[in-house]
C-alpha cells in the first residue's frame, strides 16, 4: 500500500511462504494453479502479526467445485464411507476465539450454501447446507471439516483472535 498516515493498515497482497499445521493436511497458501491444476481451495488474502504489527489472524478462500474447468479430478458428492477416509482438516483446538464462516454465491439466496459440509465441534457433528458462522471458544476441539458436496463456488472467512495461526 502507498506510503500514508493509515496505509500501514491496509494488505492487498497474500503473505507468502505460510506453514500450515500438520491438521490441515496438504493445504498450501497459494493462488492459481499447483501440479498442473487450479487449487481447490485458493487463498485470496491472510492477516497476522507478521502482515501488519498487532493485527490478529484471519484467512479468507475460495473454494471451487469439481465442475470448474480445470479442477483436479474428484467426487462432485461424497458417501459416508468415502467420508470416513478422506483427508481434510483433523480435529484440532486453538488457544484463540476463532469464527469460522462458509458463504455460498446463489445470488438468488444469499443464505443457499451450494453443498453441504460436515463440521464437528467437540463430539457433535453438524451438517450445515446454509450460509453459516460458527463461534468456536478457546481450547474447544472442532472438526474434522469436510466438504461433502459443491454446486456451486464457496467464500470461506475464518478470524482469530490470535496474533497468528496456531
Amino acid at each position: 500500500m502507498a506510503k500514508s498516515k493509515h496505509g500501514k493498515y491496509i494488505t492487498t497482497e497474500l503473505k507468502q511462504g505460510v506453514v500450515m499445521p500438520g491438521f490441515k493436511g496438504d493445504q498450501k497458501i497459494g493462488q492459481g494453479y499447483r501440479d498442473g491444476y487450479r487449487m481447490g481451495l485458493e487463498h485470496v488474502i491472510w492477516m497476522d502479526e507478521e502482515v501488519i504489527p498487532g493485527a490478529f489472524y484471519a484467512e479468507c478462500t475460495w473454494q471451487w467445485p469439481p465442475t470448474m474447468k480445470d479442477q483436479r479430478p474428484r467426487p462432485s458428492v461424497i458417501t459416508p464411507e468415502m467420508a470416513k477416509n478422506m483427508p481434510g482438516i483433523t480435529p484440532h483446538s486453538h488457544p484463540f476465539i476463532e469464527l469460522f464462516c462458509y458463504f455460498g454465491t446463489n445470488m438468488d439466496d444469499p443464505g443457499d450454501l451450494g453443498g453441504e459440509i460436515e463440521f464437528w465441534l467437540e463430539d457433535e457433528k453438524f451438517i450445515l447446507t446454509r450460509s453459516f458462522q460458527i463461534y468456536i471458544p478457546a481450547n474447544m476441539m472442532h472438526c474434522p471439516l469436510r466438504i461433502l458436496r459443491m454446486d456451486r463456488p464457496m467464500y470461506h472467512l475464518t478470524v482469530g483472535s490470535g496474533h497468528k495461526y496456531v
